[in-house]
């Protein structure tokens, strides 16, 4: 009689090798799927450190002094200063940017951007004669708005409250003696 025992040591070397590129390939698609969430993970964290670096400085900066006006040298009415860009810093739309005013007698304003004249509640911002509303690198743009009456030796505090980046806050005082312009210190 004839022996019906078969020969597999062959094909179980064929079932090994498969099952051995099964694994690799298995590693390697699971290995692109990690790499590709760290990719993805990581310019998700890069985005958010731009912005947080983007929000947390001060694009708008102070050039000159700024000025009380008045009308009857018994108190100042308005205010102008001149604000220019930080080096580096990307141009800015006027509209969206806030003035916060006070005294230590009144409330906080807050100041809106207007085309028209300002007034106790809004700014001009102006280039020479030219009404504005963004503020590009290398452009200094004049700031006017009205206030109720500030009288002398008062101190007032200014917050510059842009869209993007830091606010600018900064105090002045008026001085002992009212003039039709005043440099405030």
């Amino acid at each position: 009689m004839k022996s019906m025992k078969r020969n597999d040591e062959g094909f179980t070397g064929l079932e090994a090798a498969i099952v051995l590129i099964a694994f690799v390939v298995v590693a390697a698609v699971f290995s692109y799927v990690v790499l590709g969430a760290g990719f993805f993970t990581t310019q998700k964290a890069q985005e958010t450190v731009y912005k947080g670096v983007e929000q947390s400085t001060a694009n708008i900066q102070m050039i000159g002094n700024v000025y009380g006006l008045s009308t009857d040298n018994n108190s100042i009415t308005s205010i102008t200063f001149v604000i220019g860009l930080a080096p580096g810093a990307s141009a800015l739309d006027l509209t969206k940017m806030n003035i916060v005013f006070s005294t230590p007698a009144t409330a906080p304003i807050i100041l809106n951007q207007t085309t028209g004249s300002a007034s106790t509640t809004s700014f001009t911002t102006m280039i020479g004669t030219t009404h504005v509303t963004s503020i590009n690198p290398n452009d200094q743009v004049e700031i006017l708005f009205n206030t109720a009456a500030v009288s002398a030796n008062t101190r007032m505090t200014i917050e510059l409250r842009p869209s993007v980046g830091a606010a600018l806050p900064f105090s002045k005082t008026a001085p002992a003696t009212i003039a039709n312009t005043n440099v405030l210190y």
